[in-house]
C-alpha cells in the first residue's frame, strides 16, 4: 500500500543513477521541486549535458558504486540494467526514498503523472499498473482544468488569508471560504469586488 503525499525536497540532495531518457524525466521533475541534483552515469543525454554544463546539475562520469549514495536524501535508479538499480536499492540506508524507474514494486515511492495549475497540483497513479493510462488520463483532465485555474487559485490563496485575518466567528468564516470555493466565483470576472461586497458583510454581521 502507498500513502499519497507532496514531498518538499527543496534543497535537499538527490541523486539520479543513469543518464539516458528516463533519468532526463526524473531530473527535470526533481529541480523543478527545487533539489539539488547529481546524476551519476558515464554518459548523459545531450539535454543532461546542457544541464551540467549549465550548473544546473552535477554530474559524476563515473559507473554506480555505493559511495555516490553518501548524503543522498533521495535516489533515483533509472538505468537501462534491472539488476544495477536493484542493487541500488540494497545499497541505500534505511532513511533513503528511492525509485527504481523499471521496479514500481521495489520502489519506496513511485512518480505519478502530474498536472500543474499554478497553485493546483493534481497527481494520477496506477500504482505502476500502467503509467501510459496514467498519462492519458492526465491528458483529459488537462481540459477540465485549464489555464483559469491558475490566476482562481491565487485569489483562493489571498481571499482565504484575509478571510483569517478579518473573521473571527469559525462559522461565518466557514461560510465565506465555500462560497469563494463555488464554480461561480472562478468563472466570475468581478470576483475580488464580489468578495470584497461579502466579506464587508461578514465583518459586519460578526459585529451586531
Amino acid at each position: 500500500m502507498l500513502y499519497s503525499m507532496n514531498l518538499r525536497i527543496s534543497d535537499r540532495n538527490a541523486v539520479v543513477i543513469g543518464g539516458g531518457k528516463v533519468a532526463h524525466r526524473k531530473v527535470l521533475g526533481l529541480l523543478d521541486a527545487g533539489a539539488k541534483v547529481k546524476v551519476v552515469s558515464p554518459d548523459l543525454t545531450s539535454e543532461l549535458m546542457g544541464l551540467a554544463e549549465a550548473g544546473e546539475i552535477s554530474w559524476q562520469p563515473e559507473q554506480y558504486t555505493k559511495k555516490v549514495l553518501e548524503g543522498a536524501f533521495l535516489v533515483i535508479a533509472a538505468t537501462n540494467d534491472s539488476e544495477t538499480n536493484l542493487q541500488v536499492k540494497k545499497d541505500a540506508l534505511p532513511h533513503q526514498l528511492v525509485n527504481l524507474a523499471d521496479n514500481p514494486e521495489e520502489s519506496d515511492f513511485q512518480v505519478p503523472s502530474v498536472i500543474k495549475r499554478g497553485k493546483l497540483t493534481i497527481a494520477v497513479s496506477t500504482s505502476g499498473a500502467s503509467p501510459v493510462l496514467a498519462k492519458k488520463i492526465c491528458t483529459q483532465m488537462e481540459q477540465m482544468f485549464d489555464e483559469q485555474y491558475e490566476s482562481y487559485l491565487e485569489f483562493l490563496a489571498a481571499s482565504r488569508k484575509e478571510i483569517k485575518v478579518s473573521v473571527k466567528d469559525e462559522a461565518i468564516k466557514r461560510r465565506l471560504l465555500r462560497t469563494i470555493a463555488d464554480e461561480s466565483f472562478m468563472k466570475d470576472p468581478d470576483r475580488k469586488q464580489r468578495f470584497a461586497r461579502l466579506l464587508e458583510e461578514a465583518i459586519s454581521e460578526e459585529g451586531r
